[in-house]
């Protein structure tokens, strides 16, 4: 009995911190590992990589986590959420709190023990809109522009660790993420829209209202825009723009899900977005390491 009590919990911490649900860390690792690369120019360095990689899974887990405390009063009555370990009565708020609190002290940790000081001070900027970002859905009405600002701080501290500054370049990737990531978490939204309503929390899906699938379409449009002019201003080669080019396929794919806005067509929809960072990656690395393919 005491063995199946364990691993209960232990089954409990994992949902709670979302290791079960990868895609989330795929759609904060891409634009991290946009930014290693575009910084170094070629392959960073590998203890980089792997630093970030934890760095990541560590500090998703901890916003799951602190994300399911905060929304403990609201989570059991969304369909898609009330099975939560909170939501369910499987472990106490107490609980998520001292989950979010050690893993954020770890990756914190692992970031002062191997990176500069610029790097240290932008991981306090990003553990501190991370914080936030739970709370801006009871009175901020785009709650998922918060979101984007914090998926994509892997980037100017991306920059920082490889070349000790942050340019322009690195806050034009940020700001371009942040409309990718209004794209998807709308989709996302768009599957609690019902119950968000009924409950008073507010996201971009209720604003956007009957126009939310050309909202969509806008967000993914101007962050691929905006990809594409970095790559013209940074003078990038065929290949950057072919995962682009890949990107915006997929992106357009979606739509055959989104259409009917069902929740299981919105749902997918948003799970696939990793596919599009994984090609926007994809055009990064080949293109740094053969800049003069295609002419």
């Amino acid at each position: 009995m005491k063995l199946a009590a364990v691993a209960a919990r232990l089954d409990a911490y994992e949902k709670l911190v979302r290791l079960d649900k990868p895609v989330g860390i795929l759609l904060l690792l891409w634009p991290t590992l946009w930014g290693l690369w575009l910084a170094a120019g070629a392959v960073p360095d590998w203890r980089l990589l792997w630093i970030f990689f934890l760095g990541t899974v560590l500090m998703r887990s901890a916003g799951c986590a602190l994300n399911d405390w905060a929304d403990r009063a609201f989570d059991p009555h969304v369909e898609r959420t009330r099975t939560r370990p909170l939501a369910a009565g499987t472990i106490h708020p107490e609980e998520a709190v001292l989950v979010a609190a050690t893993l954020a002290l770890a990756a914190f940790m692992l970031v002062v023990w191997s990176q500069n000081l610029l790097t240290t001070g932008l991981a306090v900027v990003a553990a501190v809109i991370a914080a936030v970002y739970p709370f801006t859905k009871r009175f901020l009405a785009v709650p998922q522009a918060w979101l984007g600002m914090c998926f994509g701080f892997g980037i100017p501290m991306a920059f920082a660790a490889q070349t000790g500054e942050v340019p322009a370049l690195a806050w034009w990737l940020w700001t371009a993420n942040i409309f990718w990531t209004l794209a998807y978490d709308t989709e996302y939204a768009m599957v609690d829209r019902d119950d968000d309503l009924r409950i008073g929390i507010k996201t971009s899906a209720i604003l956007f209202g009957r126009f939310d699938l050309a909202a969509v379409a806008a967000c993914y449009a101007i962050f691929l825009a905006m990809m594409a002019r970095i790559g013209a201003w940074q003078g990038y080669g065929a290949l950057y723009y072919a995962g682009l080019a890949a990107g915006a396929a997929i992106a357009a794919w979606h739509f055959r899900w989104l259409r009917d806005r069902s929740r299981e067509g919105c749902f997918r929809a948003f799970r696939h977005n990793h596919w599009i960072g994984l090609a926007v990656l994809a055009g990064v690395v080949l293109d740094t390491q053969f800049p003069k393919a295609f002419g």
